[in-house]
């Protein structure tokens, strides 16, 4: 951005560049920190862009013009949902029967009939009751073990 118009940008850089006093070299591809610029254009000579957007989904901007499904020109920002290059597919780790595909296990959780809840819920239960089951059983055969081995001595006693 600078106080030129479009048409003597060029030569106001070349006369501004005379002022640039390099540090030390530089492999830049440019010699000014002007950087890229897009050629101008202002959509049905609107000078700021920024109300060149659509008013809702796919109807457009009767306002200034803008028809039905044409691409807005405001800036978005990197990661944007309104960003075309931040827009992502989405990825199904799953899928449930029925058409009912799923990105997470918190949609999963979601989709899931009350039948299905509820079989889960048992399933879940009869694991953990055979953990429980396992775990007595392991605690009897150490007792067990334990009182085959005597009481042992007490030194000086």
């Amino acid at each position: 951005m600078n106080d030129a118009p479009p048409s003597g940008e060029e030569a106001y850089i070349e006369e501004r560049k005379k002022n640039i006093i390099p540090l030390c070299r530089s492999d830049a591809n440019i010699d000014h920190n002007v950087g890229h610029q897009e050629k101008i254009f202002n959509f049905h000579h609107l000078h700021n862009l920024s109300t060149v957007r659509s008013r809702g989904w796919n109807i457009g901007n009767p306002v200034v013009g803008l028809p039905p499904g044409a691409k807005d020109s405001y800036y978005t920002q990197p990661g944007s949902p309104y960003n075309d290059a931040s827009i992502r597919p989405r990825v199904n780790i799953g899928d449930l029967g029925g058409g009912r595909v799923y990105k997470s296990q918190k949609w999963a959780d979601r989709l899931r009939t009350a039948e299905e809840k509820a079989v889960l819920e048992k399933a879940k239960e009869a694991t953990a009751q055979k953990a429980i089951e396992s775990e007595k059983a392991f605690a009897a055969r150490r007792k067990i073990a334990m009182a085959q081995r005597g009481a042992g001595t007490v030194a000086g006693a």
